[in-house]
């Protein structure tokens, strides 16, 4: 598909444009201090980072809460490092987080730069899996809301990437056929698969440099999209 008859770009936001391991790290940073919890945070990210990734795939597939994700993914990695948390700390500390965690907005290298020249010539929009609350504070706290002409989280439509009907629901929030879209994330389930289920051309952001078999265009540069759009 020519990106020629592109006019409305779709972005991920999570691991895509916002730098979330980066802004999360520095949160558990924050909110150990504030509840003087005494553990190694390198130790710590290297079991929480992998587990927060398991609950969100169980989350995709609708086969866990939100509520039921934010405590399970904070109590193994305890578990996991053997540090005893009561409940009722798990459950402090998963409320602390989502408290902290728009407190920090770093994003990823050139991101104002390719927001600004695409949006020159393209409608710009979001389509995230993430919480409606905390997605909403990460667009404004890091100046980027403005850059976007909606915001499809997966709250609104009741399903998740790579569910066709969030793509769906997003190009008709958007106002656009398919044929003159573009999806880019970092989620190759998500939202490279799930986009291209419906016809949706596609741009993989790949920092972890997946070999894939197919002929999909990757970037690990947010500047290298000026390859193509």
């Amino acid at each position: 598909m020519s990106s020629k008859n592109i006019t409305d770009v779709f972005f991920d936001l999570d691991h895509t444009l916002w730098d979330f391991d980066k802004n999360s790290g520095l949160a558990f940073k924050e909110i150990f201090k504030i509840n003087s919890i005494n553990l190694s945070l390198d130790d710590f990210l290297l079991h929480y980072v992998p587990i927060n990734l398991k609950y969100w795939k169980l989350y995709r597939e609708e086969k866990i809460e939100k509520e039921a994700l934010r405590f399970a993914r904070l109590n193994d990695a305890f578990q996991a490092i053997g540090f005893q948390a009561e409940a009722r700390l798990v459950y402090k500390l998963s409320e602390d987080y989502i408290t902290h965690l728009t407190t920090f907005n770093h994003l990823f290298e050139n991101t104002f730069e390719i927001l600004d020249y695409l949006s020159v010539n393209y409608n710009l929009h979001i389509i995230t899996n993430g919480f409606e609350e905390v997605q909403h504070k990460k667009l404004t706290k890091s100046k980027i809301n403005q850059y976007f002409k909606t915001v499809t989280n997966s709250e609104m439509v009741g399903v998740k990437k790579p569910n066709p009907k969030i793509f769906n629901f997003a190009l008709e929030l958007a106002n656009v056929n398919v044929n003159q879209s573009i999806m880019i994330g970092d989620s190759y389930e998500a939202d490279i698969l799930g986009a291209k289920n419906i016809g949706m051309d596609v741009i993989f952001f790949d920092l972890n440099n997946m070999t894939l078999d197919i002929d999909i265009k990757q970037i690990d540069n947010l500047i290298q999209l000026k390859k193509y759009l």
